[in-house]
């Protein structure tokens, strides 16, 4: 029985593994691991990389916002309702109430590669959003 549970442990993981664009350091962190606890860390740290490159971004496209009337305040609404979006998006994902025993021990590490993929998502189009700011400047 044990054998059969640690079969369907790595199976969740794994599926839940591939929902981020995993970076380099995340797949070098999870190799290393041994723990779940160490693999908590791993993707912990890897949303924490991808919500400091969304920040550089988000800020970078505030600076060049600033330069058309009125589109702070738009590119600020737009980020806002992400926001909302990405926490709404985790909570329906994850609805239970007592998600440590609904979704087990792995419910931290599922979170934070979920974060890390709709922050990946969000930064693919904050470039996109900076792109288009950057091109009607010239």
């Amino acid at each position: 029985m044990r054998e059969l549970l640690v079969i369907v442990l790595s199976a969740v993981v794994g599926c839940s593994a591939s929902l981020a664009q995993k970076s380099e350091q995340y797949s070098r962190c999870i190799g290393k691991a041994s723990t779940q606890t160490v693999m908590h860390v791993c993707a912990n740290e890897e949303a924490l990389r991808a919500d400091a490159e969304l920040n550089d971004i988000y800020q970078n496209l505030l600076s060049v916002a600033r330069k058309q009337s009125a589109s702070v305040d738009k590119v600020r609404a737009a980020e806002k309702a992400w926001i909302g979006y990405r926490d709404a998006y985790i909570d329906a994902m994850y609805p239970a109430t007592d998600k440590q025993a609904a979704y087990g021990s792995s419910y931290p590490m599922e979170v934070d590669l979920l974060r890390a993929k709709l922050t990946q998502q969000q930064i693919a189009a904050l470039k996109e959003l900076l792109k288009r700011y950057s091109d009607s400047d010239r």
